[in-house]
């Protein structure tokens, strides 16, 4: 008896330890999340980047100006001459009402904070913060107070990063996902009792890992949208997996299998394959760490939390429900839905697959034209980080972008920071300024402000271009690049910073080690697979699929996102692709598809084991796992898609990306792709040199051990 074996047994004679063991579980961890928990905000470092050396000797030396920003944008019609009165009256309220506030610099103090046509003017109110550590009650108390002050004829909207951290903008999109999920798994199963194992199953994983996630954000600062983030993936994987133990323990019953042996064939089989997968994600999250981005970092473990409960969930919570119900899983059937699982040669999915053995090459060529012409735009992705002009218009940060863009330009929505180091004396400043307004892009540069030590300056450099356009980046680079040596040619040192020089570092980081992350995912998902179903072959081939499914996604954020196809009909406009978006969905996609080759390739194993004919084995594998593929895939589409009516452009293109490459995983490559290049393979699907057979590791998932060369001894194909 394997230690799997009498892992299910246990879950099936101690089912309600089982049940009460997660219960109380999630009472604990939710009581602990609502006495101990953290908040989700954004903490956004880069270790070794210019910014970053230059926020921090601003911390050392100048910390007036270290604190995060937040504005406040006032309109008028008539003129801000004739109300400022009230103006100075609401700069009065901050200072005496919102908490942590440093200094508040009035647009009445400081030239060229009021518009040249007089109506729109911008305060600036400095934190004693960084902006990402700005409390969140303070941000609120900032916003509310701008709102209660705004009247006819008299506009207040609060902006910048502070405002945009901590916006609320909760949207409840897994509701949505979870609606559609029930209804797919009622057609799917025909069956409510069925339909609602791993419904039920998939929330009480997401409620014990939000709430491990809550209590880990005392200590740890994950990205504000993480709750959104690990909803959308938790959803997501908690219902497949246990899906899939589901359709696995309903094939044994309705074989007339006992229940106790039925739950035991449910988790050696598709058990140890979301094991398997699961590990598989959580590696590809985990991988992440070597961008060397903290909220980068911090966002992929709460990745990896959620899909290791969902796992842990689907091989001890769902086998004790599916002990307690037993025979009853079938109850409350739905008429006309109700299915059998397993292998039925009257299937249309056995007879497509005989179609596609019959004619593999045009199957196989189609389907390959139609995954790289969807992931040409590949070639035309600009990464970068999008500004608050591409928030929902009903946000006070995208209102108060846009009055700024308004009356003082674009560029004022990003100003660059130019921190300059001179201990050696401060004689070099003026050359400084008159390199920077002498340079192209710029459109104004401020006087030096010197610290009272008189050893630290801090320049103001307004770009003429948006925060988000490549010739602001293009800006950054030239005055590290060129101007500022330049400038500093009696040893003086300056640094580029600001929230856009920020991005631009992040940008360039991830860009550079981005290699690192696909080789190393690949590279050992190959070998892991390899292991597993001991074919260099079937692990080649499905990496390649893998990165076809990929960059099918790829193209189409790129032609919805960037290029603006169809774009307003999700409420966004163009823009560059976030920067991190392409690694996190690699991560999170290649970790996926790989759930859905290791369900059908584990079930072609087995009938190949059994009968040693790899084409009736492909006929076989897809029959059986065909429906629980497809609709694994559509609640994961749903779940998805789900998000991309949500207000944050970020999730909107995880959401849009992720349902895509589920989409074209579960049925272009799955469907066709798959059947198609193993007919066309025949025996060498499961060739493997002997040295590396030898090497690697046996790791048994579905079926029988047993050497693959010795069904094709007797006549397979």
């Amino acid at each position: 008896m394997t230690g799997l074996e009498r892992w299910a047994r246990l879950m099936y004679r101690r089912r309600w330890w089982v049940l009460g063991a997660w219960v109380l579980i999630l009472a604990v961890m939710g009581g602990m999340a609502r006495s101990i928990g953290g908040e989700f905000q954004t903490e956004f470092t880069l270790p070794g980047s210019e910014s970053q050396r230059a926020n921090d000797l601003l911390k050392a030396r100048f910390p007036a100006r270290a604190g995060g920003e937040a504005d406040l944008v006032f309109e008028v019609p008539t003129g801000i001459a004739g109300a400022r009165d009230r103006v100075e009256a609401v700069l009065a309220r901050v200072r005496d009402e919102v908490p942590d506030v440093a200094a508040i610099e009035s647009p009445f103090d400081r030239p060229g904070y009021i518009s040249p046509d007089g109506t729109i003017a911008r305060a600036v109110v400095r934190f004693t913060f960084d902006a990402d550590e700005v409390p969140h009650e303070t941000a609120v108390a900032l916003i509310r107070l701008a709102e209660s002050e705004a009247g006819p004829g008299f506009t207040v909207e609060p902006g910048g990063r502070v405002v945009q951290f901590n916006e609320q903008t909760e949207f409840g999109s897994e509701v949505y996902g979870l609606i559609a999920a029930v209804f797919i798994l009622l057609v799917a199963f025909g069956s409510v009792v069925a339909m609602g194992v791993p419904i039920g199953a998939a929330l009480f994983g997401l409620g014990t890992g939000l709430a491990l996630l809550m209590v880990a954000a005392r200590w740890i600062g994950f990205p504000s949208f993480s709750s959104q983030f690990a909803a959308m993936i938790g959803i997501g994987v908690g219902i497949d997996y246990s899906l899939l133990v589901v359709t696995r323990f309903r094939e044994a019953i309705h074989g007339g299998r006992p229940v106790e042996e039925g739950v035991v064939e449910a988790v050696v089989t598709s058990g140890r394959s979301v094991m398997f997968a699961g590990v598989v994600v959580a590696i590809a999250f985990l991988g992440l760490f070597v961008m060397g981005l903290p909220f980068v970092a911090t966002l992929a473990t709460a990745g990896a939390v959620v899909v290791l409960v969902a796992v842990a969930i689907a091989v001890s919570l769902t086998p004790a429900l599916l002990a307690v119900f037993g025979t009853r899983v079938d109850a409350l059937r739905v008429p006309f839905f109700h299915q059998s699982e397993g292998v039925d040669p009257k299937s249309p999915w056995f007879r497509l697959s005989r179609v596609i053995q019959r004619r593999p090459w045009p199957f196989a060529v189609v389907t390959t034209a139609l995954l790289v012409a969807a992931a040409l735009p590949i070639f035309s992705m600009r990464l970068g980080f999008t500004d608050a002009g591409n928030r929902s218009p009903s946000s006070h940060s995208r209102k108060a972008y846009d009055l700024i863009a308004k009356g003082f330009g674009p560029g004022t929505n990003g100003p660059l920071l130019i921190v300059a180091d001179v201990r050696n004396g401060n004689g070099g400043l003026g050359r400084a300024v008159e390199l920077l307004r002498a340079t192209a892009g710029v459109a104004s540069v401020t006087e030096p402000t010197l610290n009272p030590a008189g050893d630290t300056a801090v320049i103001t450099v307004i770009p003429t271009t948006k925060p988000q356009d490549r010739a602001t980046t293009d800006l950054v680079h030239r005055l590290r690049g060129d101007v500022l040596k330049r400038a500093g040619t009696n040893g003086d040192r300056y640094y580029v910073t600001g929230v856009t020089a920020g991005q631009v570092d992040a940008s360039d980081r991830i860009s550079s080690r981005m290699p690192l992350l696909f080789i190393g995912v690949i590279g050992l998902s190959f070998v892991l697979l390899t292991a597993m179903f001991r074919s260099v072959v079937v692990a080649a081939k499905a990496a390649v699929m893998n990165l076809l499914s990929i960059g099918a996604a790829y193209g189409v954020v790129v032609a919805v996102f960037q290029w603006g196809w169809f774009g307003e009909l999700i409420g966004v406009g163009k823009g560059p692709i976030e920067v991190f978006l392409p690694m996190m969905m690699f991560a999170i996609l290649f970790g996926l598809s790989m759930d859905y080759e290791v369900f059908l390739i584990s079930r072609i194993r087995e009938e190949y084991l059994r009968t040693g004919d790899t084409a009736e084995a492909v006929a076989n594998g897809l029959t059986a796992t065909a429906r629980v593929i497809t609709a694994a895939a559509a609640i994961m589409v749903t779940v998805f898609l789900a998000f991309v009516l949500g207000p944050e452009r970020v999730i909107k293109e995880f959401g849009l990306g992720l349902a895509t490459a589920i989409f074209v995983d579960a049925t272009l490559v799955r469907i066709f792709l798959v059947p198609s290049t193993m007919a066309l393979l025949g025996r060498w699907n499961w060739w493997m040199p002997g040295w590396l057979d030898r090497l690697l590791p046996d790791l048994q998932l579905e079926g029988p051990p047993g050497d693959l060369a010795a069904p094709a001894a007797h006549g397979g194909r």
